[in-house]
């Protein structure tokens, strides 16, 4: 999988892959205002010192997410997803480094998001990246878990 920064022409495909990765958990509310950033991915995440990524692979779109400026220290991992047809295949874990550089990059010290309890292969994955519990919530009637993680800069020597 080649990963890359997302492109206007990618539109079509990463609201596909949204969908079609939330139905496959049972956590898919329907379309809604709660998918506006999806629509404007350029204003809301690059604009605004984040950045969204896309995985393709044989020239499809098959992983996504974004980090998304919550203050000036932390940022939030968002949308990620991986088709469905490619878990379990190291795809997420890829992409979820590749977040985590790019927010070190653009400068955050720590990295949240928010997952639902029905996505089980997303907790295991963040918490196998050191991502930690800080809170539960609900969401529309989903329960959700918050998770955080402090960025630090890899030991060079």
């Amino acid at each position: 999988m080649t990963i890359r920064p997302y492109k206007p022409s990618d539109s079509h495909a990463v609201w596909e892959l949204h969908n079609l990765a939330l139905q496959n958990t049972g956590a898919h509310l329907g379309n809604g205002g709660w998918d506006a950033d999806l629509k404007d991915i350029p204003v809301v995440y690059e604009q605004n010192q984040g950045c969204f990524l896309v995985g393709v692979l044989d020239g499809r779109i098959v992983a996504m997410g974004g980090v998304k400026r919550t203050d000036p220290n932390r940022a939030e991992i968002k949308r990620m997803r991986v088709h469905p047809d490619f878990q379990r295949r190291g795809y997420g874990t890829e992409l979820l480094k590749a977040l985590e550089s790019e927010a070190m990059r653009l400068g955050y010290q720590v990295l949240h998001l928010e997952t639902t309890t029905l996505q089980t292969g997303a907790q295991k994955l963040y918490e196998k990246q050191g991502y930690r519990i800080v809170r539960k919530g609900e969401v529309a009637g989903l329960k959700t878990l918050l998770y955080e993680k402090k960025l630090t800069m890899p030991d060079l020597s």
